[in-house]
């Protein structure tokens, strides 16, 4: 036995490596986009008090499901690159770029409209506690502007790791959180001769740093020489309804896979909030330290998806499934790791975001049962991950909405509200939700790969 398992360790080292080396950076990359709204928590928590933390847990819920349909449509990109550069097709690489420009920069003033117009009205009719809905609503107008930004940077970042430069986005993203981080205490206190602007604060701290991040990565791909033999057909109109619609169509179905996880997650923070603020602040506490692993998980799902496109475009099914199954093995220790630090440390860990002990005792609860579905909600995104590298993105799509949200959250709201487990009973739903997604992915994965070994 044990002979057996050195000997299928050995053989997938070379794909564990090759994996951790591409996932590394992506997962700090990722981890940024959770890490700016993690400092506004801390920053908000610490600075400000509950009712603020609420608020931001509020505006958070209902920001992310925007946020994550511009990145979910931003990743389009990723695997048609990884294919075409598999195929040595450099010159579409660069085509490919130009329409993912333009159709990242629609999409943001399209979902910064969807903000405006919707989710400012909408945030009134939450049945939330009045004083967190005043502390909200010019906190998500200041954040809704940060969309434009995020989805430039986005296509830069999307198509330079679909070629495995993920180094340089890592860079900028760490970067732009220590700013994010300076610039939210310095607004949110009312340093240096500003008046305090309490969570206003960390939304302008927010807006600048994207502004600023997506400056630098169009930057560094313009001017860097490792991406000039895809660059040199590049042309920013060079844009048509072919290449347009082949983005779409995988962006598109990763966006619906986004909104129906995160917005399980969203409404279950909304049901939180009809608990309490207090259950609300807790959940944002639990949720956002869950997220923060998840972001790290989804870098590894990020590195599955270049390596399985890459392999797919190459027409290397034997390769396709040993970065597949490298990739969940991976997953599945770092997951382990971090569930057995949330058990452990789950007295502690709530304190990084407020003084409150009454939040405190609740968001321990919470991440109890976050440490069982850690595993689940890895499984399930590099799961994602796979099949988007081989361009299969529909029948997954269809299996978050059902996971979610006729499984989990309807589950959530049973235990939670009508049989009165509260906020824990919501986690027990969620956690409901992400099993069956993580089940339902690997046997669609099985399934996929097994026709592709048939052809």
């Amino acid at each position: 036995m044990e002979g057996s398992v050195r000997q299928g360790f050995k053989s997938y080292k070379p794909y564990y490596l090759s994996t951790l080396t591409l996932a590394g950076p992506v997962m700090i990359s990722q981890l940024g986009h959770m890490l700016v709204h993690t400092a506004d928590s801390i920053v908000v928590g610490h600075f400000a008090g509950t009712i603020p933390l609420a608020a931001v847990s509020l505006v958070h819920s209902v920001f992310m499901i925007v946020m994550v349909i511009g990145i979910g449509i931003s990743y389009g990109l990723t695997p048609l690159i990884a294919q075409e550069n598999g195929r040595k097709n450099y010159a579409e690489c660069g085509a490919l770029l130009s329409n993912s420009i333009w159709i990242n920069g629609l999409a943001g003033v399209l979902l910064f409209c969807l903000v405006y117009f919707g989710s400012m009205a909408a945030i009134d009719h939450l049945d939330q506690d009045p004083d967190v809905v005043r502390e909200a609503k010019p906190y998500l107008f200041i954040l809704s502007l940060s969309i434009l930004p995020l989805m430039v940077f986005n296509a830069f970042k999307q198509f330079a790791e679909g070629l495995g430069f993920t180094k340089q986005a890592m860079r900028i993203t760490i970067w732009g959180n220590v700013l994010n981080v300076l610039l939210a205490i310095v607004f949110v206190k009312g340093m240096f001769g500003l008046s305090p602007m309490g969570v206003s604060g960390v939304g302008y701290a927010t807006l600048i740093d994207r502004c600023l991040m997506a400056v630098v990565m169009s930057w560094y791909v313009f001017r860097s020489v490792n991406f000039k033999r895809y660059l040199r057909q590049f042309r920013i109109w060079y844009v048509d309804t072919k290449r347009s619609v082949s983005i779409l169509k995988i962006g598109a179905p990763v966006a619906m896979q986004y909104v129906f996880e995160v917005g399980a997650f969203a409404a279950a923070a909304v049901i939180a909030g009809t608990i309490g603020a207090v259950e609300q602040a807790a959940h944002q506490v639990a949720i956002t330290l869950a997220a923060m692993t998840y972001m790290m998980a989804s870098g590894v799902a990020a590195a599955a998806t270049i390596k399985t496109g890459n392999s797919f475009g190459q027409r290397n099914f034997f390769r396709l499934r040993r970065f597949a199954i490298s990739s969940y093995h991976i997953v599945l220790v770092f997951m382990g790791v971090t569930a057995l630090l949330f058990a452990l440390l789950n007295q502690y860990l709530p304190w990084i975001f407020t003084k409150d002990t009454v939040v405190i005792g609740i968001a321990a609860q919470l991440l109890v049962i976050a440490g069982l579905f850690q595993l689940f909600d890895g499984t399930q995104v590099v799961g994602l991950g796979v099949l988007r590298g081989v361009g299969d993105v529909n029948i997954p799509t269809l299996i978050t909405f059902v996971a979610y949200w006729i499984i989990g959250l309807p589950t959530a709201y049973l235990l939670g509200i009508v049989l009165n487990f509260g906020v824990n009973g919501i986690w027990y739903g969620l956690t409901l939700g992400l099993l069956t997604s993580s089940v339902l992915l690997y046997v669609r994965y099985r399934k996929v790969v097994a026709r592709f070994r048939s052809t």
